[in-house]
């Protein structure tokens, strides 16, 4: 019960930094806090109490079925974190290159400067 909370506080926070804030930095957290709360979500749907690792062995063969965790939530969230890195790798390049040409990391300053 408590990651369900855990997941939904950190994804009120970051959609409050993505929505309310101006930095762009703090938008781009938000954004990883944001994917780390539906990651955290995510894996509590394969988790199961008492659990054993999906491995299949001799001693654990008649109990696996019953017993063993879902590894798939798992390898899909490997995949995506590997993508939620990714991105953010290109969002913070992409406000270094907004930093370097306007001079603020303020976005309703960048809008006005555009214009």
């Amino acid at each position: 019960m408590i990651l369900y909370i855990t997941s939904a506080l950190l994804a009120f926070i970051g959609l409050y930094c993505i929505a309310i804030k101006s930095n762009l930095i703090k938008k781009v957290i938000g954004l990883s806090m944001f994917t780390d709360s539906i990651h955290i979500l995510f894996l509590n749907t394969g988790f199961r109490e008492g659990g054993i690792a999906p491995i299949l062995t001799l001693e654990n063969f008649i109990s696996f079925k019953s017993y063993a965790v879902d590894p798939l939530p798992q390898a899909m969230i490997l995949t995506s974190i590997v993508i939620d890195i990714s991105v953010t790798a290109l969002a913070l390049t992409m406000i270094i290159f907004l930093y370097k040409h306007f001079k603020t990391l303020n976005s309703d300053k960048i809008r006005e400067l555009r214009g």
